[in-house]
């Protein structure tokens, strides 16, 4: 008994081996997938870019707005830059259209032609929108006078006036052409080589009533300037109401001419250091 028991023992053990060996063999346990302790995948590059682009694009109201914005910053930066650069354009007296024909501090001042001259005529009478500025000035001033009074004070009395001091400095400036011609003087306004305001403002007063000769050197009077004033106030009395004093119109002409050209010189000298002041480009 003792023997079978164990030989039933020895082939169980056999019998186990053999079914382990004919059928298959159990799969080892696998690892949960969902496991905490195992590494998450790595995203691919073109996953990260993808997922980057739709967050950029989840809200297209926003992109709009910015996008609308980045342009209306542009156009309003390319405005302002084109308001500056019209502005100081504008601002630049130096050029000569306000001012008229001078000489720049520097400048070497030479005999002029008669060519020159003309040139110069037309320029300081016709040519140049300062020319007339000052004449709606001046009229503008008659205006607020009253003067003469028999004319109205409403826009047709304010055409009279101008047409009269337009038709008035015409005559003056052609006669003054004319004697600066025959006498060879300077008709234009140097700039002064000195500094300083008080000596630069003297120079300006100063040349309202001195000019140069035909060396361009030396100062003599400004005879033919205030001979042309006087003319041209005593033939403003041929269109002027009546009764008028030629000698009287001709004497306040060289009156006006004594006073505006003073100013205008001063402005001529100073426009210089007004442009920068205000940020105006200086002329080469």
């Amino acid at each position: 008994m003792f023997v079978s028991l164990t030989g039933a023992l020895a082939v169980i053990p056999g019998f186990a081996l053999a079914q382990d060996q004919n059928g298959q063999t159990p799969a080892p346990p696998q690892e949960n997938p969902q496991s905490p302790e195992s590494p998450k995948p790595e995203k691919a590059p073109e996953e990260g870019k993808k997922e980057e682009k739709k967050d950029e694009t989840a809200n297209p109201a926003q992109a709009a707005a910015d996008k609308t914005k980045e342009v209306t910053q542009q156009a309003a930066e390319a405005t302002k830059k084109m308001g500056q650069a019209a502005l100081i354009k504008a601002r630049d007296w130096e050029s000569g259209w306000l001012t008229g024909v001078y000489v720049e501090e520097g400048q070497t001042m030479t005999p002029l032609t008669r060519k020159q001259r003309i040139e110069i005529y037309r320029e300081q009478t016709l040519t140049t929108p300062g020319a007339y500025m000052k004449r709606m000035f001046a009229a503008g001033i008659d205006q607020a006078r009253g003067v003469p009074y028999q004319w109205d004070d409403g826009w047709d009395g304010y055409v009279e006036r101008f047409a009269s001091r337009e038709g008035q400095f015409i005559a003056a400036n052609s006669l003054a052409a004319l004697g600066n011609a025959a006498l060879k003087y300077e008709p234009r306004y140097d700039q002064c080589t000195c500094s300083g305001f008080w000596p630069r403002a003297k120079h300006a007063i100063m040349r309202n009533f001195l000019t140069y000769d035909e060396s361009e050197v030396h100062l003599r009077p400004q005879w033919a300037l205030y001979s042309g004033s006087f003319g041209g106030g005593l033939l403003s009395t041929a269109w002027k109401p009546h009764p008028r004093n030629a000698f009287a119109e001709g004497s306040r002409a060289m009156l006006g001419q004594a006073g505006y050209g003073a100013l205008l010189n001063f402005f001529i000298e100073f426009s210089r250091d007004m442009n920068r002041k205000i940020g105006a480009k200086q002329k080469r």
